[in-house]
């Protein structure tokens, strides 16, 4: 994509995702068919039912085709970022991983995510989280600071998937690791999926094919890169956008890599 059309995406994404702020909606996409109760999706993912409790206004907006906090290991003290943290809910669980020491960053481009993230660390007491303005490509994050990248569902939302991992790599303290959850391309996508504006946006039609992420990641300069399919995750797609086939290009997955030391 070219940087005009970069910016259209992005325009298209944050609208897609105001509207979702606005309206509490807990579906991935927005515009998918999804129509789950919001716990009963939540727990799907790999979440306990004491998360849910826990933060339950953040839970309640959440977006997500998995839970990157089963993969991070988080510890006590440790700095995390979570790109695209949306209602927060994934940083309201962090924080009480890292504990008081600890701290917590969450990045979103959307004003109206970053007012409804705000309230509910307010509402849970969380004052080792903070929430950032900003693009996943142009990290409002200084160089070396982070031991751990969260994300869910959100890389397959960006335009330029490079840029996003090379500013990982930026921030990520030498040893520092990625655990993300997202949506990745099991083959390629035909151009129907990839020009559709509700399957772009409800995180299918984004989506980079395995081989290429794996590259990208070694390319940035990570070890230990993983991508591992979940493959239960075709019923999940298949609840996104009912009779739509887009369970046989796309799966979620696990995504984790190290920044050397």
């Amino acid at each position: 994509m070219n940087q005009q059309s970069d910016e259209k995406t992005r325009e298209m994404v944050r609208a897609q995702y105001a509207a979702m702020a606005r309206s509490g909606s807990g579906c991935c996409g927005g515009s998918c068919g999804c129509s789950q109760d919001t716990q009963e999706h939540t727990l799907k993912l790999g979440y306990e039912a004491d998360d849910v409790v826990v933060a339950a206004d953040a839970a309640a907006s959440s977006l997500g085709c998995g839970n990157p906090q089963v993969i991070a290991s988080l510890g006590q003290g440790e700095t995390v970022l979570d790109l695209g943290s949306g209602a927060g809910f994934d940083c309201l669980l962090a924080s009480r991983q890292v504990g008081p020491t600890g701290r917590v960053i969450g990045v979103d481009m959307t004003a109206e995510m970053l007012e409804t993230a705000r309230e509910n660390a307010r509402k849970a007491n969380c004052a080792n989280v903070e929430f950032r303005s900003g693009e996943i490509e142009r990290l409002p994050v200084e160089d070396a600071s982070i031991d751990v990248i969260l994300s869910n569902c959100v890389v397959n939302l960006s335009p330029d998937k490079r840029a996003v991992f090379t500013e990982a790599y930026r921030v990520l303290r030498p040893g520092g690791r990625l655990a993300i959850s997202d949506v990745v391309a099991i083959k390629p996508l035909p151009e129907s999926v990839t020009q559709d504006t509700a399957a772009f946006c409800g995180c299918v039609g984004g989506a980079a094919l395995v081989q290429d992420i794996e590259a990208v990641l070694k390319e940035c300069g990570f070890e230990t890169v993983s991508v591992k399919l979940t493959e239960e995750s075709a019923e999940l797609i298949d609840s996104w956008f009912p009779g739509s086939g887009f369970a046989d290009y796309v799966r979620s997955a696990e995504i984790t890599a190290v920044k050397p030391e």
